[in-house]
């Protein structure tokens, strides 16, 4: 049986940008602290989230290196080193490590993509090259290019690669992955609106948009699940449901930032080709979520 990274919600944190659209690190370290003292069970560093996709090389690093700096030891570090060359990918890993991240999020490759045969050479060549361990991400929406569970079964047999960040939305293939790897292979869902259904099966948690606003609520729910009470964790998650339809009216992580600095936790613009929402898209969101606003503030307002 594989070591267990963590249990529970990991943020998928938004990264914050300055005026000039550099990494605003003042901001970051009290997103950081706040999160922490909010619950959150591990930090994942420039993400889908955290527009990894559009942070050069070495902004990537320095921002590793100062988000594990900030987190010191506290909850695990986890690096979105993923890339569409294995080659940078591990680049990327080998990059991570030496500034000490606890594990790596690894997307699967997009736009040339791969067969099923290439994803195994894929992460167990970067699996080979990395001393720390690794969390597949499989989010096809993104990078049309789908895991299937029969290929998990074989990726679950190297000791270097020990979860799946799973966004494919497709909970039966989630049951099946489950089957075939059992505890070779953790499962986290990355999808907010399912963190009650994955946990049935035995997930050992959430990759989480919704913890950047709500990070106790979002720990707490997942808990819960983890522990076996589904019907608590069903419950709060139907309550938060219209709040979760918010952060994903439009592509991520556009709702989510332009919701926090609605709310008066200013993580900066978006990177293009990402841009805010309409006025009126964002006006419909707040009014979403008008209910929870109370609710989010006494949150947000410890940033």
């Amino acid at each position: 049986m594989k070591k267990t990274l963590f249990t529970g919600a990991g943020v998928a944190l938004v990264t914050p940008f300055s005026k000039d659209g550099s990494i605003d690190y003042d901001m970051l370290g009290k997103i950081i602290d706040f999160q922490i003292e909010g619950g959150t069970d591990a930090l994942i560093i420039l993400g889908t989230t955290g527009e990894g996709s559009t942070v050069l090389f070495n902004e990537r690093i320095e921002c590793f290196d100062f988000s594990v700096r900030r987190a010191a030891g506290k909850v695990p570090v986890i690096a979105g080193s993923g890339s569409n060359s294995t080659d940078y990918t591990i680049q990327l890993a080998k990059a991570a490590e030496s500034v000490g991240v606890d594990a790596h999020l690894v997307v699967t490759p997009y736009y040339n993509k791969t067969s099923q045969r290439g994803l195994v050479k894929h992460y167990f060549t970067v699996a080979d090259s990395t001393e720390k361990p690794i969390i597949i991400y499989n989010v096809p929406s993104r990078t049309g290019l789908n895991i299937k569970p029969e290929t998990y079964k074989e990726l679950s047999k190297h000791d270097n690669i020990i979860a799946v960040k799973e966004a494919n939305g497709n909970l039966s293939e989630m049951v099946k992955t489950r089957m075939l790897c059992g505890d070779d292979l953790d499962i986290y869902v990355g999808n907010d609106d399912q963190v009650t259904v994955s946990a049935a099966i035995g997930a050992k948690g959430v990759i989480s948009v919704l913890s950047n606003i709500m990070p106790k609520y979002t720990h707490d729910m997942a808990m819960y699940g983890v522990n076996g009470d589904i019907k608590k964790c069903a419950e709060m998650q139907m309550h938060i449901l219209p709040v979760v339809d918010a952060l994903f009216c439009d592509v991520n992580p556009i709702p989510v930032k332009d919701i926090m600095r609605a709310l008066g936790a200013d993580c900066g613009d978006l990177r293009l080709p990402l841009c805010s929402m309409s006025d009126e898209q964002l006006d419909r969101a707040l009014k979403s979520i008008a209910p929870f606003r109370q609710e989010i503030l006494a949150e947000l307002s410890k940033i």
